[in-house]
């Protein structure tokens, strides 16, 4: 296992990160002998990183996780998230102070605010015993020994979070099809800040076999999912990945792939990147998600098809493409059965004159139907 700085914390955390948002599950419950396991072979494997959160694994992960550390407290770099988004720092610290029980531990390395946006950290700003003050006693008190976010808003925001001088780390998604935050990465390295990436593999859309993407180094991968965290911890900016796994041979497969010295070689990145510019052309001239044809009076949710086909025709994600169309036809909206794949379609034809790229969205989307029904 390769290990990396998190940031000018001090702290050296895997390349692989335990993402515990996956563990195994029978009928809305943790399978506690499974989860130990898997979470136990990861240890043994040389992870020292593991993030969970308050609402991972309807609330059991943070319990789960608590009982795999007994005994190995010293030898873990341990990251939670409090999801509290009220303006209360007495319940903000009610969620801390119920994390530490959960987990049953004294202190948290890292401890984030979860899916915090920069609206949401200024309207802290002022308050009396905010979130923020209570985070900063709380680290002062040695509850928690670092600050981080874990963020999914605009990059420009993301950096202007970053310049707060209040976070230690970040997480962040990044992969080989989402690389918007690319900048926001190199950014916290210049500031000393960790980086930490969430969805290396797309969310599962990468754990599908793909042709296209295994062309870009041809034959030197075995899988998709291989490939796409290799590019992941190719970007030296990056300390951990989180990788949500819940079986044994998950585990063994990505350690294996974390503990290459060189993920891929400055050439091989290259390659990747000229490939995957190339496909967002050709993804960007058939439909760029921009929403302006929406909404659709017969529900179609017209960017998802069309971002679906894309994962079909130009990456070769074709499991994934037809599952996440299978989902669409699947969609409800507030418990009532509201489809919006293409087959929801009646050609009325309100959507084509509001598109600047004048698609012909009629039309695409029975391709999208033949394609992906």
């Amino acid at each position: 296992m390769q290990y990396r700085n998190l940031g000018n914390t001090g702290l050296k955390v895997s390349a692989l990160g335990f993402g515990s948002m996956r563990l195994p599950m029978i009928d809305g419950q943790v399978d506690l002998e499974k989860a130990l396991e898997v979470l136990n072979k990861a240890f043994d494997v040389g992870i020292n990183f593991i993030d969970t959160a308050v609402g991972y694994c309807n609330q059991q992960s943070e319990i789960t996780v608590g009982k795999a550390i007994r005994g190995r407290r010293g030898d873990v770099v341990l990251s939670t998230k409090n999801p509290y988004k009220g303006p209360s720092g007495q319940e903000w610290r009610a969620l801390l102070d119920q994390s530490l029980k959960r987990l049953e531990v004294d202190y948290i390395d890292l401890y984030n605010f979860h899916s915090l946006t920069l609206e949401q950290y200024q309207n802290w700003i002022g308050l009396p015993r905010s979130p923020i003050e209570e985070a900063l006693k709380a680290k002062d008190e040695g509850l928690v020994r670092y600050l981080g976010l874990s963020c999914h808003d605009k990059p420009g925001n993301m950096i202007k979070l970053l310049d707060t001088g209040i976070f230690n780390s970040i997480i962040l998604q990044y992969n080989i099809l989402d690389r918007v935050n690319e900048g926001v990465i190199e950014y916290a390295n210049k500031k000393g800040i960790g980086v930490v990436v969430m969805g290396p593999v797309g969310g599962g859309r990468l754990a599908a076999p793909s042709d296209v993407i295994l062309k870009m180094i041809q034959g030197k991968v075995r899988s998709t999912a291989e490939l796409a965290l290799r590019f992941v911890l190719s970007n030296p900016f990056v300390s951990s990945a989180l990788s949500g796994m819940n079986t044994v041979k998950m585990v063994e497969e990505n350690a294996a792939t974390a503990s290459l010295m060189e993920p891929l070689s400055k050439e091989e990145r290259e390659k990747i990147n000229e490939a995957l510019e190339e496909k967002k052309r050709l993804a960007d001239l058939f439909c760029t998600g921009c929403g302006y044809c929406m909404p659709c009076p017969n529900g179609v949710d017209i960017p998802a098809n069309f971002e679906l086909m894309n994962y079909y025709r130009i990456y070769g994600l074709v499991d994934y493409a037809r599952e996440g169309y299978k989902r669409l036809g699947e969609r409800e909206i507030n418990g009532k059965k509201t489809p919006a794949w293409a087959e929801a379609c009646k050609e009325c034809g309100e959507c084509e004159p509001k598109c600047p790229r004048k698609i012909e969205i009629r039309a695409q989307l029975k391709s999208v139907r033949k394609a992906l029904s």
